[in-house]
């Protein structure tokens, strides 16, 4: 087989030069963002979906395989001046592309906040101009120079690290993650949500299959380059994201109708919105939770089973991840009657019993009688 960098490299090269149609999905962006963009970006612009509408005013956003920059700069347009957009793709021609068109873009839309970066998505660390100039200087001409490049990668990831750890909002991608090398997927996922900050989320959209894809069309280089062959079976893309330590992960879009369809097998477009856990330690603060409905029980991300109707104990964190999407609604929250500040607040056990009696929220030793505040009728 070809490499698979070396055809998407290939392929995606002549897409930056004349549009390839078999590359993207029909996508509908909010016209009123492409109006500051020049036809030329908006037609060599390849993907399969918009995970744009998942930004907000002032984040840093990163966009993977940013190719043109049309994401980037409609990022921009929602965060504002006060966010910032760092787009990376490993396509020199691409970014060239993006580059030639930036400042007269920047120009139109009132700010820049846009910056590009070459270098492979599943290594977020590595800034590749940067290397390029260490080999301009000290090309590689065998094995021991070879050697000392690694090295060189090395110290170039620690001391300038392109994306460092914990920095960004919001990652988002559009139909790129399925271009990558088996090999290197699972070190994709890691380097995703290194960059994220606690609290942070990722919205991306990618080509699944609903299939298991056979080593034969894995094998071909022309299905792999046109986002075909390199998908994820869906629920291993879903899967993908627990194992990295995201949670929320729901599907927020999914194609009814496949996109294409190879061998049986079909692939569509979908997009994920996920979630990293914000810092802190878990404390005991006596708060309950209530699992609304409609199913019978709920398990979340990290197998606690919430039983509908039943008042669940819960930590300080998992009460306020539970009050904020995608579980806003979901959950009646229950305070104690008697706050207990934080400081005083000891670890949350986690071999607690699942469930916390009411007694133990009210304080057992309450027993007043009389009419609440609400009024029923």
């Amino acid at each position: 087989m070809q490499n698979p960098e070396a055809a998407v490299t290939s392929r995606y090269s002549e897409g930056a030069q004349a549009r390839q149609d078999a590359l993207c999905c029909p996508i509908t962006f909010n016209p009123e963002h492409l109006r500051v963009l020049p036809e030329e970006i908006i037609e060599r612009d390849y993907g399969c979906g918009d995970p744009t509408p998942f930004v907000e005013p002032g984040d840093v956003v990163l966009d993977l395989g940013c190719g043109a920059g049309k994401v980037c700069w409609i990022a921009a347009q929602i965060t504002g001046a006060e966010g910032r957009v760092i787009g990376v793709d490993m396509n020199t021609e691409m970014l060239a592309l993006a580059r030639q068109h930036h400042a007269d873009i920047a120009k139109r839309v009132g700010f820049d906040n846009v910056t590009y970066h070459r270098g492979m998505i599943q290594d977020l660390a590595l800034d590749l101009d940067l290397l390029e100039e260490h080999l301009r200087e000290k090309p590689v001409t065998g094995a021991e120079s070879w050697l000392q490049l690694r090295h060189v990668e090395d110290g170039l990831r620690r001391d300038h690290t392109m994306i460092p750890d914990a920095t960004v909002d919001v990652v988002v991608s559009n139909c790129v993650l399925n271009l990558v090398r088996p090999q290197d997927k699972d070190q994709l996922f890691e380097e995703i949500f290194r960059v994220v900050k606690p609290g942070g989320r990722v919205a991306i959209s990618d080509i699944v299959a609903d299939e298991d894809v056979p080593q034969e069309m894995q094998d071909d280089p022309e299905l792999w380059s046109g986002c075909i062959s390199g998908s994820y079976r869906e629920d291993l893309f879903l899967e993908a994201f627990a194992k990295a330590g995201f949670h929320g992960i729901e599907i927020v879009k999914r194609d009814e109708q496949p996109w294409q369809t190879v061998n049986g097998i079909e692939f569509r477009a979908m997009t994920v919105r996920a979630y990293k856990e914000a810092e802190g330690v878990a404390l005991e603060r006596n708060q309950a939770v209530v699992y609304q409905g409609p199913f019978h029980e709920v398990l979340d991300d990290t197998g606690k089973k919430y039983p509908r109707g039943q008042h669940i104990a819960v930590s300080d964190k998992a009460f306020a991840r539970l009050q904020r999407p995608p579980y806003a609604g979901m959950f009646a929250a229950i305070d104690p009657r008697v706050e207990v500040p934080v400081e005083e607040a000891g670890q949350y056990p986690g071999c607690r019993k699942a469930i916390r009696s009411p007694q133990e929220t009210k304080g057992e030793g309450y027993r007043e009688s009389g009419s609440g505040n609400s009024s029923c009728c």
